[in-house]
């Protein structure tokens, strides 16, 4: 691997891991940015997933504050994002690589409408009063199906996890985005794991994401809250579209 090209990676790493601890959807930054270095798609989703379960570790660990005192519900839905991580780890693993060459261009263009109307999305959880449904059977099943989604291909499971439990829970913005880091953090360290033993891997790419992707989310925690969420949403979005028009005419 070129100098270079460890740069590259290296600040999409750091970038990711601010923009997973803010908004979410750090892979629509890390993930093109390998399939354009000519890694395949499959060992760049592994490598990318295992890349950065530190640094969604990390975004976690700064939000501790927002979610301290209910511990035991986080538990309960941690359940379930590890048991759709696994399902979503063994359909990557069991379908043929083709198929999912073929379905990414479809994924990453949903991440990127999910991160484009995001700011429709919190409006709506702000202003729209809520009920509190903390326990429905309706909450479990939408988290782990997320789960599922986040073990096949990660990015903007946190968008998908905020929409979900806002339309189910009162729980305020600032806490669903503290469960979400954390519940992210689980099905990127299951689905992780996984791919480490049964999945094709490249484990520089990892080491490099790994190692960027901690100062991002560090940064994420204290600085990224102040950054103007237009910026990185726009970041996102350009860099998730010229993702799909790469992919496509690849």
């Amino acid at each position: 691997m070129e100098l270079w090209e460890v740069g590259v990676i290296a600040l999409a790493g750091l970038w990711a891991g601010l923009i997973n601890t803010v908004v979410g959807s750090g892979t629509l930054v890390t993930f093109p940015v390998l399939v354009a270095l000519g890694f395949p798609p499959v060992t760049a989703t592994t490598s990318n997933a295992i890349g950065l379960i530190t640094g969604s570790v990390t975004g976690a660990v700064g939000y501790r504050k927002e979610w301290a005192g209910h511990g035991r519900r986080l538990a309960k839905y941690a359940v379930a994002s590890f048991l759709g991580a696994v399902v979503g780890a063994a359909l990557l693993l069991s379908l043929p690589p083709d198929a999912f060459e073929t379905i990414v261009p479809v994924l990453v263009g949903t991440s990127v409408l999910l991160v484009a109307v995001q700011p429709l999305l919190a409006r709506r959880l702000r202003d729209r009063p809520r009920p509190d449904r903390t326990g429905s059977p309706v909450l479990y099943v939408l988290v782990f199906l997320v789960g599922v989604y986040g073990g096949y291909f990660t990015a903007a499971q946190g968008i998908m996890l905020v929409g979900v439990m806002g339309l189910l829970v009162a729980d305020p913005l600032q806490r669903l985005n503290a469960f979400k880091n954390t519940l992210a953090s689980v099905v990127n360290i299951v689905a992780g794991a996984i791919y480490a033993v049964v999945a094709p891997v490249d484990w520089t790419v990892v080491g490099i994401i790994a190692v960027s992707s901690i100062v991002g989310g560090l940064l994420g925690a204290k600085v990224g809250r102040r950054l103007p969420p237009a910026v990185l949403r726009t970041v996102i979005v350009v860099i998730g579209v010229a993702a799909i028009v790469f992919l496509l005419v690849e």
